[in-house]
């Protein structure tokens, strides 16, 4: 899953992208509204996580910029306003849900992974393709209803796959899905990362189309 986050303070910022990072989450940060929306018109994202507070562009305009320019991706607010207004102001500009700072990293997750399953139409928290199981809440995955040990990347290399069944997806998407702004990505990761999921969960697991991408196998 790739997630924008648009936060001034450098010190909640880096804790906020670092956390996330760890869980999987590719996620780029950028410090003002002005540059959140070149941001957003030039990538495509899952998910913002956007503070109201920010200079040049306040989140509140940039919001409402966000939702006129036709952008529906879930927009999780963070902000240390927590007066009733502000809560009001920003779901009626569009946001999907608000966090009053301070908060702890299992509260934003926990948001953050309740919007993405509400974005992609799931209720059911568990991705399945045949009998192979992940629930990304949990960071668990089973297959034959055996739990399989996956590091961070594969894991979101996995769930970014499994949340489009059926669907081809492409090796630049999935570069970034699961690396940020300012990673180092080298030119043969994510056969890496296919390589090392095949060897754990069974060569048919993931189809390579030639020249188009990746797919999940339904069964």
């Amino acid at each position: 899953m790739k997630l924008l986050l648009i936060e001034d303070d450098p010190m909640i910022g880096k804790s906020i992208r670092d956390g996330l990072r760890r869980e999987g989450y590719s996620v780029d940060w950028v410090r003002d509204g002005c540059s959140g929306e070149l941001a957003v018109n030039a990538e495509t994202y899952d998910l913002l996580i956007l503070d109201l507070g920010l200079p040049r562009m306040d989140g509140l305009t940039l919001l409402s910029t966000i939702r006129a320019s036709g952008h529906l991706m879930p927009v999780l607010i963070i902000t240390a306003r927590n007066e009733i207004d502000d809560t009001v102001n920003g779901l009626d500009a569009g946001a999907d849900d608000y966090l009053a700072k301070p908060f702890s990293m299992p509260e934003l997750s926990a948001r953050v992974r309740a919007l993405l399953r509400r974005s992609f139409g799931r209720a059911i928290t568990t991705l399945r393709a045949g009998d192979l199981e992940l629930d990304p809440q949990t960071r668990i995955v089973h297959l034959a209803g055996k739990s399989i040990p996956l590091s961070q990347r594969e894991l979101a290399l996995l769930e970014h796959l499994m949340r489009r069944p059926g669907a081809i997806v492409s090796k630049a998407n999935l570069e970034g899905s699961i690396y940020g702004w300012g990673e180092e990505v080298e030119s043969n990761t994510i056969e890496v990362h296919i390589s090392n999921l095949r060897k754990k969960l069974g060569t048919e697991r993931i189809i390579t189309v030639r020249g188009v991408g990746y797919q999940v196998a339904a069964k």
